[in-house]
């Protein structure tokens, strides 16, 4: 595996490939991987001649400083899985690489709606941190193939809008990937490591209230069913943002559902100090 922390060596080197015609996938992440990262490495592999893997906890989309200082840092152990799964290169970059006009972005991306919801609305600045780096990655690397995890089914929605806002949707094709769970089904997440076991244990509960959304949606109405989902885990002591349904594409969360309309429902609570997401798609 080759190791670049300079994008613009990372981008001749890249050009360099796609001029012998060979194709690029790429996956960023901001390290801490899991088998959900492994499998969008696997993912890139079979589409891709190459396979690019970058490893950047980006600053700009932390809205809570206390969350970014504990995000967990497990590069070596990064490292050698990457290596183990046949990642051809990593970019592990600085900051001053990434952002060398400092992390004040003066360029807002229209995303609509999408910042005034869930995760928008909660994490306010949160989506445009996102796309602040997303947007560097995608000028460095040029990848023909884009591959990102359901597990941050929002994320995924907010990087369609950047592709299309940069005019490369034609150029660099996103693949969303299923999310991968533990046996008990909760979520992959680089945020279960600092789940105690107690609260690992409990937090299953957050896939299990999405699923009874799954198994006992009906056309009409939505708010008793999704009421009693936000239930299932205030009664056991998580904090809720929100639990929705909402419409799969826009986001827009859903009162009422005509039973044809594809729907995804999203929830993100606090188990004591720690914030967990999940989604499934319900149709």
């Amino acid at each position: 595996m080759i190791l670049f922390k300079k994008a613009n060596s990372l981008h001749q080197w890249v050009d360099a490939q796609q001029r012998k015609g060979q194709k690029v996938g790429f996956v960023p992440t901001m390290g801490a991987l899991h088998l959900g990262h492994i499998s969008l490495i696997e993912s890139s592999r079979k589409d891709n001649d190459i396979t690019i893997s970058s490893i950047f906890v980006n600053p700009t989309q932390f809205n809570d400083p206390k969350d970014f200082e504990k995000y967990p840092v497990t590069i070596e152990k990064d490292i050698l899985q990457l290596e183990q799964a046949g990642c051809d290169v990593l970019f592990l970059p600085s900051v001053e690489e990434i952002y060398p006009n400092g992390t004040t972005s003066k360029q807002h991306y229209d995303l609509g709606e999408m910042e005034t919801l869930l995760e928008g609305k909660f994490r306010p600045g949160h989506y445009q941190g996102v796309c602040q780096v997303v947007h560097r990655l995608l000028e460095i690397v040029h990848p023909d193939n884009l591959y990102l995890g359901q597990k941050d089914y929002q994320q995924c929605m907010v990087i369609s809008r950047l592709v299309e806002l940069m005019g490369i949707n034609d150029k660099t094709n996103i693949n969303i990937c299923p999310t991968l769970r533990e046996t008990d089904g909760l979520a992959m997440s680089s945020r279960n490591m600092r789940l105690s076991e107690a609260e690992r244990v409990k937090a299953v509960l957050i896939f299990q209230s999405l699923s009874y959304i799954k198994d006992n949606l009906v056309a009409g109405e939505t708010d008793t069913i999704k009421n009693k989902a936000i239930a299932m885990l205030s009664d056991e002591g998580f904090r809720v943002d929100y639990i929705e349904i909402a419409d799969a594409k826009t986001l827009e969360p859903l009162s009422n559902w005509d039973g044809k309309k594809k729907l995804v429902a999203l929830a993100a609570a606090f188990l004591n100090e720690v914030r967990l997401i999940d989604n499934l798609l319900l149709n």
